[in-house]
């Protein structure tokens, strides 16, 4: 394991390196194909060498001196490069927001209090869900983006094709996000917190266009923003407590001791810009602009989990406290408003990314009330999440490069003009919100959790938020099964064999996670629970899992039932009254003026109701409100 966490951190990095060098396509192919392997194998390795120690938490030591310079030398670099970006983009302010904390960490590591002597590293049950989720379904994307972007770039031909640059990005984000996940520094974790933003502001703004490049900066300001916060709450806590150690801190927080409130707040804050919880929801609906494969990556394996990631870290310090309802009542508002939001979407990538964003938010909430139940909920809201929206972000993209449209009513009938991508689809679907997948399982038992401590509000959060949830991935799903029309042409499918594998995969994993239900809960979440609470809680009885178990196999046959129907369809069926003289196949008509017209079915969207013009900037004011109410309340409190 010593060797393994530094290879997991710089070994993507290296083949980062790589990346951006070679130009020939398949050679750079292949070492992305060799350079996903190998993290797979080494994360899958990782993971035995932790089960065959006991499965306790691991701590390693580095030198520190050296650690230290490199460290902040790396954090000095992404200054330098935020600042040329900003200037030559003539954002000058954006630059202020990664000079200030670089400078406030350069004078806490050169100037600051002698601090005692920890474990930079640590490895425990929530570490290893994370290294799990980064390195299996990150190098899966990595995996189908080789084929995706191939055809992506075919497709957009006013796109300058620099895939060695977006490869490049791919693995150092990677990289990052295995030395963020991993540290108990934190002075790391800013470093890594920072690299994540930059990767993140440059995958967006891949293709460069006026467009790419507002989002792009949309997110890095919000995200560097988050930077200024974390940097704050560091440099204050190192000064009143002579450590950076990120569990001597939870420790303190847990315990009631007020010299952790502040700290605690300010990064609990920064992993809402991470989290992209409102009001920094727009920057991740800003990333769709980037080709599929990094929205896979942001919305699902690495960026936005980041945020979730530090949430649950923090959430023992944060349980029946004032911060821990302000994150509660953040993430809470944040799951139904944005649910609510998605409904009046028909852009498949756009209903994905509102729908991150609410889930996301239940997440945070999760985190915010910090009971052992809740954090039961968000950890299996997070495994399921994952595999769910990389598999479905990664659809959307297939399917839009055989269609060339990604909205949503052009999908009708997809299970019969796209079996495979279309049963995928369903898979997708069907984990995000179908009873009694894995995240309805989780949102019964936060439910449950909210009841139990009387939290009144997050009761009609979770309610109406469930609701509104089903509400715009059923009109999805309905879309997907729904008979075909009679199209003129066929449509074909263009997918390449590793989009396919990377599809494969992703839908096998999602099925075996729900068939594991039970198992994963008995062996790995309630351990985890043990490791932060010191007692494990019984959120659902064995018996009702399996039986829960059982339905999802049924479920699981609809497309194949629907598929077989539709092919015994009677050609002689009845036909239907068409405002005009039916074809004979139900889907046409004659009009009166003798046209051949087309029946078309559509949804209805609530756009003028619930749109985003509408409703995102009240709701961003709002919560913007809220926040800095609350956070003057918790800094006041204390000072």
């Amino acid at each position: 394991m010593e060797t393994l966490i530094p290879f997991l951190i710089i070994f993507p990095m290296v083949v980062a390196v790589l990346m951006f060098c070679i130009r020939k396509t398949s050679v750079r192919n292949f070492i992305a194909y060799v350079g996903a392997a190998a993290i797979i194998a080494a994360d899958i390795l990782l993971v035995f060498y932790w089960l065959d120690n006991g499965a306790v938490p691991v701590e390693l030591f580095v030198n520190t001196e050296l650690a230290d310079h490199v460290i902040l030398g790396a954090e000095v670099l992404i200054m330098v490069v935020v600042t040329y970006l900003s200037f030559k983009y003539k954002k000058y302010w954006v630059s202020l927001l990664s000079i200030i904390p670089t400078l406030l960490i350069a004078y806490l590591e050169l100037a600051g209090p002698e601090m005692e002597e920890q474990s930079h590293i640590c490895l425990d049950h929530l570490s290893i869900l994370m290294c799990i989720i980064v390195g299996i379904i990150g190098s899966l994307i990595v995996v189908y983006a080789v084929g995706y972007m191939h055809g992506y770039h075919n497709h957009h031909t006013e796109v300058q094709d620099r895939r060695y640059y977006f490869f490049m990005v791919l693995f150092l984000f990677l990289g990052a996000m295995f030395g963020f996940v991993t540290s108990s520094s934190l002075l790391w974790i800013d470093l890594f917190w920072e690299m994540t933003s930059v990767c993140s502001f440059l995958l967006i703004g891949y293709t460069r266009t006026e467009e790419a490049v507002n989002n792009s900066f949309r997110a890095l300001w919000m995200n560097l923003l988050g930077g200024v916060g974390l940097a704050v709450g560091i440099v204050y806590f190192a000064y009143k407590a002579g450590t950076v150690n990120i569990f001597t801190l939870i420790d303190m927080g847990a315990a009631g001791e007020k010299l952790a409130v502040i700290p605690v707040a300010l990064i609990a804050f920064a992993a809402l810009t991470k989290a992209a919880q409102l009001p920094f929801s727009t920057w991740l609906v800003g990333a769709m602009v980037a080709p599929t494969p990094s929205s896979a990556l942001l919305h699902s394996a690495t960026m936005v989990k980041a945020g979730i990631y530090i949430l649950y870290r923090l959430a023992p310090a944060m349980a029946d406290t004032t911060t821990g309802f302000m994150i509660a009542f953040v993430g809470g508002f944040t799951f139904i408003a944005m649910s609510i939001v998605a409904i009046a979407q028909s852009d498949g990538k756009k209903v994905l990314a509102f729908s991150t964003i609410s889930n996301l938010g239940l997440m945070t909430a999760c985190a915010g009330i910090g009971r052992a139940e809740t954090i039961w909920a968000g950890v299996f809201l997070m495994i399921f999440h994952a595999i769910s929206k990389s598999l479905l972000f990664q659809d959307v993209g297939a399917t839009e490069n055989a269609l060339h449209s990604r909205d949503i009513e052009d999908f009708h009938g997809l299970l019969y003009r796209l079996p495979k991508l279309a049963i995928y689809m369903f898979i997708g679907i069907a984990g995000m919100f179908l009873a009694p997948f894995g995240m309805l399982i989780s949102k019964w038992a936060a439910l449950k959790a909210s009841i139990d401590s009387s939290n009144i509000i997050m009761v009609f959060f979770i309610c109406f938020g469930s609701a509104t949830t089903s509400f715009y991935w059923t009109k999805w799903m309905g879309k997907i099964i729904s008979h075909g029309y009679a199209y003129e042409t066929p449509v074909k499918d263009v997918t390449k064999k590793n989009e396919m594998l990377s599809l494969t995969i992703h839908a096998i994993l999602m099925v075996l996670t729900c068939v594991l239900f039970p198992l994963i809960s008995k062996i790995y979440v309630n351990p985890l629970l043990v490791e932060m609470y010191g007692h494990e809680t019984e959120v659902l009885s064995q018996s009702v899992l399996y039986v829960l178990v059982a339905i999802i196999l049924v479920v699981f046959m609809v497309p194949f039932i629907a598929h077989i129907f539709a092919e015994n369809v009677q050609t002689n069926q009845k036909l239907s009254y068409m405002n005009g003289i039916n074809e004979g196949d139900n889907r046409s008509f004659t009009s009166s003026f003798g046209n051949r017209k087309m029946l078309y079915l559509t949804n209805y969207y609530f756009a003028d109701l619930v749109g985003q013009r509408r409703v995102m900037l009240p709701v961003q004011l709002f919560m913007m409100a809220f926040l800095i109410v609350m956070l003057c309340i918790v800094i006041g409190g204390v000072m």
